[in-house]
């Protein structure tokens, strides 16, 4: 409890600063009169910004914090509370120094800044972070996380590849592409439709029980389906991209279970080419920690 409380403390301390003690990450107030190396500048504060506080779950530094609004901060990890108050008691509840953070990929799309992380914190784990920027400080935090697989199918890792965006002209047609991926054929059944969206020459894998190219997707299927798994999708709540990442995030079922699937997809030349993913299952109600649920974009 002394522990909550000194994180508690020290965290509303720092967000009630002023605005010289952190990153200016400030939203412009006319975007159309930013030049686009202001535009540049302002997704570079806000990713690092991101990496830190990330980072800070590791290293139990508490600048970083003072990007989230200590007034208004939604949680959409159910097992986390809302506000500052959640935030330091989820860091409490870790055993000092046990914690490792290495996020590998942050992009951006408008307000919305997301993360793909290799985490260990009561054991490894993959984890996707999206927050909400609201005139320069976080107000919202979704996440997904799932247990670390350490021997895929595809020979790949959860997590490795490349890294930076490319192509942030095609931002929005790649971002169509993948919704009307997810819409056809995972919602919409179309499996027939498949090779519209996702390259026949080069797909690589790195879902924990999937192996490489669409072969390998169809074997994954099959075997889930011989052993009485459905995997199914049935809304799909938002599409966030930058260049030729895309990330999505839907609600489905599988198992039988409420589940939320995050996906992240990698695009060249109008197809799909690589794929990640987070697996969860939505925890009972009765359970939760905030009433926010895990959608709400």
């Amino acid at each position: 409890m002394k522990r909550f409380t000194f994180v508690l403390a020290a965290l509303t301390a720092i967000t009630g600063c002023s605005a010289s003690t952190q990153a200016d990450v400030t939203a412009p107030t006319n975007a159309h009169a930013t030049t686009t190396t202001e535009n540049e500048a302002l997704m570079t504060d806000r990713k690092q910004a991101v990496r830190d506080l990330l980072k800070s779950i590791e290293t139990g530094a508490q600048e970083p914090a003072a990007i989230i609004n200590a007034d208004e901060y939604t949680q959409h990890n159910l097992a986390v509370a809302d506000g500052l108050a959640g935030f330091g008691e989820a860091l409490a509840a870790l055993p000092e120094g046990s914690a490792r953070v290495d996020t590998k990929r942050v992009f951006q799309d408008g307000d919305f800044v997301f993360a793909h992380t290799d985490y260990d914190f009561f054991g490894p784990k993959i984890g996707f972070d999206i927050f909400r920027f609201d005139n320069g400080k976080i107000v919202e935090h979704w996440d997904n996380l799932q247990e670390t697989v350490a021997q895929t199918p595809s020979g790949h890792t959860m997590i490795d590849g490349p890294t930076e965006s490319t192509d942030l002209d095609k931002t929005d047609a790649n971002k169509a592409l993948v919704a009307g991926f997810l819409d056809t054929v995972l919602v919409g059944g179309g499996f027939d439709k498949m090779t519209d969206y996702i390259s026949t020459q080069t797909y690589i894998q790195h879902n924990a029980q999937i192996a490489d190219g669409l072969d390998g997707l169809q074997k994954g299927v099959e075997a889930m389906a011989a052993a009485g798994i459905q995997m199914v999708y049935d809304k799909v709540h938002v599409v966030l991209g930058e260049g030729n990442f895309v990330l999505s995030v839907s609600e489905g079922s599988f198992g039988g279970k409420p589940t939320t699937y995050y996906d992240l997809f990698r695009v060249q030349d109008g197809k799909i080419v690589e794929h990640w993913d987070v697996v969860e299952s939505v925890p009972p109600r009765e359970s939760w920690k905030n009433t926010n649920g895990k959608f709400g974009f």
